[in-house]
C-alpha cells in the first residue's frame, strides 16, 4: 500500500506539474515581455528627448546665425548712410537699402527672443538698442537737425565701437550653443 500511495503521489505531482507548465510558461513570457516593453518604451522617450533637444539647438543656431547676419548687415548699411550724408550722396536706393536691412534685423530680432537664452536675449537686445540710437543720429544728420552729440565723426565712432558689441553678441551665442568662443577679433 505504501508503495501504492508513494505511486500516487508522484502521479499527482507530475500531473500537477504537466498542468501548471503553460501557467508558469505564460507567466514567466508575460513578464519578460513587459520588461522588454518597459525597456523599449524608455528608449523611445530617451530617443525622443535627444532629438528635441536637437531641434531645438537647430532653431537656435538658425536664429543665431540669422540675427549675427542681419545685426551686422544693418550696422555696415549704417555706416554706408553715414558716409552717404557726409558726402550728400543719398539716394532713394541707399535709402532703401538702409531701411531693407534695419527690417531684415528687426525680424531676426523677433525669431531671436522666441528661441534665445536670456543671456543672449540681454545681448541681442543692447545691440539693438545702440543701432537704434545710432539710426536715429544718422536721421537727424541727414535732416540737418544733429543732437548734440550727432556729428559725423561722434556718430562714426560709436558705429565702430558697436563692431566690439557685436563681438560680445557673437560670443554669448555660441557659448549658448556649446561653441568655442572663437577668436577675439573680427
Amino acid at each position: 500500500m505504501e508503495s501504492t500511495l508513494i505511486a500516487l503521489a508522484g502521479t499527482t505531482v507530475a500531473v500537477a506539474g504537466t498542468l501548471l507548465a503553460p501557467v508558469l510558461s505564460q507567466r514567466l513570457l508575460s513578464r519578460a515581455q513587459s520588461d522588454q516593453f518597459e525597456r523599449q518604451e524608455r528608449a523611445a522617450d530617451a530617443q525622443w528627448a535627444r532629438e528635441r533637444r536637437v531641434a531645438e539647438l537647430d532653431k537656435r543656431r538658425a536664429c543665431y546665425v540669422a540675427a549675427n547676419s542681419d545685426y551686422r548687415r544693418y550696422r555696415v548699411e549704417l555706416m554706408n548712410h553715414l558716409w552717404r550724408v557726409h558726402k550728400g550722396e543719398v539716394t532713394p536706393e541707399a535709402r532703401a537699402a538702409l531701411e531693407d536691412a534695419r527690417h531684415s534685423m528687426h525680424a531676426s530680432f523677433a525669431e531671436a527672443q522666441m528661441a534665445s537664452s536670456d543671456t543672449v536675449l540681454a545681448e541681442l537686445d543692447s545691440m539693438a538698442q545702440t543701432l537704434a540710437h545710432a539710426y536715429d543720429r544718422v536721421m537727424r544728420l541727414h535732416e540737418g537737425v544733429p543732437r548734440a552729440d550727432g556729428t559725423f565723426e561722434e556718430i562714426r565712432v560709436m558705429l565702430l565701437r558697436a563692431n566690439d558689441q557685436w563681438m560680445g553678441m557673437r560670443t554669448a551665442m555660441r557659448a549658448d550653443l556649446g561653441v568655442d568662443p572663437g577668436p577675439a577679433g573680427p
